[in-house]
């Protein structure tokens, strides 16, 4: 019976649970893992079976070592740095293999070598994993054991290790080269999905609205990043392949879900004002968030059915809930009268936002239908060439860096006395593997130092938990081929899970090493024994290097992201301005302010987070810095409003109200950014002086306005409603910007 009770569990786990696994066997992360692990295992198999063992690690290390920089992103790209990975490698450990002979100079050689390598990480994140490569190279140059090789040979060995992985790499994605651009898609439909629900949560009276809001701004930070990368691969693989009616079907989708991202974050009401409408007609706010909810749902169900169209949801059910949504508002409006105008407003113009969401997604649905696209449906490539962000790669940037003032130098620098420190504390306590310990120092060490904190905590958690695991497996099983089918098993675990879940992949990591050195060290307890000290040596001292030796604080740069979102701000306020008072075509400057905007509020985001991740000494004025990052993104929600509502309406004339108040505000937000240009947020002290912006007549009750009173036609009230509340708020905002801003003036 209990038998049968257990059968029967495990069966029903499996069946809940299929189509997630089914997902993560098919996603990019597992495939490159598979990838990584034949590349390895291959070239060791060959070496055991022709006795030419050494040749075959050379090949193995050489593999691994530039599998990192094998990343999302066009083929070019790839090619490109696995290649620089493979050179690096080479010239690393051909160095590497004479370090140990050189005695007294082996330390400053160590320093030297270890910050040139970490210091090329200037030239972005591709750059950041060749670097890693290099730092990888240098470190196992140390396990270098080999007495048949010499040095060149097995540094050259290395370098053929590498490009055996990049003609494997190019093979697989030719087999497969839709993968990564479905992966990306799918990704960034299920964090739009996320994105529309935390909105559906915010409506109505809401007693954990300010957390709802900082979710918002992080999930925003984290699409905006994800839109960068699947940019990438959209844009610059059409650029190299000509017109596909694929690509640009994908692109077209990509498109559609920027705009409903931005439409998504735009606020066309006034909260306040909603959440008492919404405490007296609570069955409307349900329906309301009833309709968000489908369409969130509706786009995770495109996400798990991409290419199967017929699994799609109805369209019907979110055509009903618009129905009767129109049918409410309209008895509103019947049943009240001139002075409840605003708020029937209010509701239609909030309606009107969801329809255009629904409008989208049902974009999206037939262009997954793969439709056959005409001529004036593929986009122009002069256009998109000005969304890709093109990288500097000018050798005067080396010099720009070479400074304490920046983030890479002091990290470089960092990294260079931990590794010497790491080595030396091996060699003085005669550790059996030395380079174990700097190994886990690269690994862990990054230049943020939350990030460097979280990966130290999780790398000693995963390692006794991959410690105690091969304990078990050591006890339990004595037979070498199974030590090496589990050690490689758990290679494409670690490597499926390090982006995903480090601690996760910290312990597969160990369990694959241990096992692995259980085939040819008797001594298996001892191995664990020095692994876990190793690791735990390395960790300690990663986290006591980033707190004590040249830290980057956050704080110190914090001031110029603020200023950078808030110019980006004001850049996309005056290309909305603009678009609004001539009219015509939706220029592609207008979107390519709109991108910046959101990007660097996403680095704004990010910056904050990782503030938020330091210590409470390094953490001055965070509230007042919190509030600045809430106003920018506030700014933001508003200008996003204003924009989705001029680029997809019919609009009437700007008046010349519109025209000052506009120029009053971007006045403000100059100010405001001015002001930040000189704030130092480490000054223990703020000014105490209260700020009195400049008065300014602003009509405060949106019934007066003439706009209202001249006109009959519903689509100009509706109009001066929300861009008059969009004009107040933003006003709001800068004013309370300036006040803030000139805290920290001197």
């Amino acid at each position: 019976m209990l038998n049968n009770k257990i059968h029967h569990l495990i069966i029903d786990l499996i069946s809940k649970h299929a189509k997630e696994l089914l997902e993560f066997f098919k996603s990019t992360s597992f495939s490159k893992a598979v990838l990584v692990s034949f590349a390895v295992t291959t070239p060791i198999i060959l070496g055991i079976a022709t006795n030419h063992l050494e040749i075959g690690l050379a090949l193995c290390f050489g593999a691994i070592w530039c599998s990192p920089s094998d990343v999302s992103g066009r083929l070019k790209h790839k090619q490109i740095g696995i290649l620089y990975s493979s050179l690096l490698v080479v010239i690393v450990s051909f160095i590497g293999g004479y370090l140990k002979d050189l005695n007294y100079f082996l330390f400053p050689i160590l320093g030297l070598l270890t910050f040139s390598i970490a210091f090329i990480s200037i030239y972005g994140f591709r750059a950041s994993l060749i670097s890693f490569s290099g730092l990888l190279a240098l470190v196992l140059s140390f396990a270098n054991t080999t007495n048949t090789l010499e040095n060149y040979t097995y540094a050259l060995l290395i370098g053929l290790g590498g490009i055996w992985y990049l003609l494997l790499s190019t093979l697989w994605f030719y087999i497969n080269p839709k993968a990564q651009t479905e992966e990306a898609i799918i990704k960034t439909i299920l964090l739009t999905a996320d994105f529309i629900d935390i909105r559906k949560q915010i409506i109505g009276e809401q007693a954990n609205r300010q957390n709802l809001q900082t979710s918002l701004i992080n999930l925003q930070s984290e699409l905006a990043e994800q839109h960068v990368s699947l940019r990438e691969i959209l844009l610059l693989s059409r650029r190299s392949s000509g017109k596909s009616n694929y690509k640009n079907r994908r692109l077209m989708v990509f498109s559609q879900l920027v705009e409903i991202l931005e439409t998504a974050n735009a606020n066309p009401v006034n909260y306040d004002k909603m959440d008492v409408f919404f405490e007296m007609h609570p069955e409307t706010k349900k329906k309301f968030q009833n309709l968000i909810a489908e369409l969130s749902y509706q786009l995770r169900t495109i996400a798990k059915n991409l290419n199967q169209t017929n699994e799609f949801s109805s369209n019907k059910i979110l055509s009903d809930a618009f129905n009767s949504l129109e049918k409410d508002i309209l008895e509103f409006k019947n049943e009240n009268n001139f002075e409840e105008y605003e708020r029937y407003l209010m509701l239609q113009n909030f309606l009107d936002y969801q329809k255009k969401q629904f409008e989208k997604l049902k974009k999206i649905k037939w262009l997954l239908g793969n439709p056959e696209l005409s001529t004036e449906d593929y986009h122009d490539n002069n256009k998109l060439k000005r969304f890709i962000e093109i990288r500097d790669y000018n050798p005067k940037i080396i010099l720009r860096n070479f400074s304490f003032r920046s983030t890479i130098f002091k990290h470089s620098l960092r990294l260079s006395v931990a590794v010497m420190l790491g080595y030396a504390i091996g060699l003085l306590f005669d550790f059996q593997n030395p380079y174990w310990i700097i190994l886990t120092i690269i690994i862990i060490m990054r230049p943020s130092y939350g990030l460097t904190k979280t990966r130290s905590k999780d790398r000693m958690i995963g390692t006794l938990i991959g410690a105690v695991l091969a304990t078990c497996s050591v006890f339990i099983i004595n037979d070498p081929y199974i030590f090496g089918a589990l050690g490689v098993l758990s290679l494409v675990i670690a490597f499926s899970m390090v982006q995903k879940n480090y601690k996760a992949s910290a312990t597969f990591i160990t369990l694959s090493v241990i096992l692995i050195y259980a085939i040819l060290e008797p001594n298996i307890f001892q191995v664990i024994q020095f692994r876990v000290i190793d690791t735990l040596i390395g960790a300690a001292i990663s986290y006591s290097t980033m707190r004590l030796i040249w830290p980057a604080w956050s704080i110190a740069e914090i001031s110029d992201n603020i200023k950078d979102s808030l110019q980006a701000n004001i850049t996309f306020f005056k290309s909305i301005s603009n678009f609004y008072q001539k009219k015509g075509e939706v220029p592609t400057s207008l979107k390519i302010n709109r991108k910046e905007a959101f990007l660097q509020m996403s680095n704004l985001s990010s910056a904050f987070q990782r503030m938020a991740q330091e210590p409470e000494s390094k953490q001055k004025h965070i509230d007042e810095i919190y509030e600045l990052v809430v106003l920018n993104h506030s700014c933001l929600t508003s200008l996003a409003s204003l924009s989705t509502y001029t680029q997809n309406n019919k609009t009437s004339k700007a008046s010349k109200d519109f025209i000052l108040i506009a120029e009053h505000i971007i006045k403000n937000l100059e100010k405001a950014c001015a002001m930040i240009k000189d704030v130092n947020f480490n000054d223990s002290e703020i000014n105490k002086s209260i700020f009195i912006p400049e008065p300014y007549d602003f009509p405060k009750n949106l019934i007066t306005s003439d706009s209202i009173l001249k006109s009959d036609n519903e689509l100009t009230h509706k109009e001066a409603h929300l861009v008059w509340e969009q004009l107040y708020w933003l006003h709001s905002l800068s004013e309370k910007m300036l006040k803030l801003t000139f805290k920290f003036s001197r």
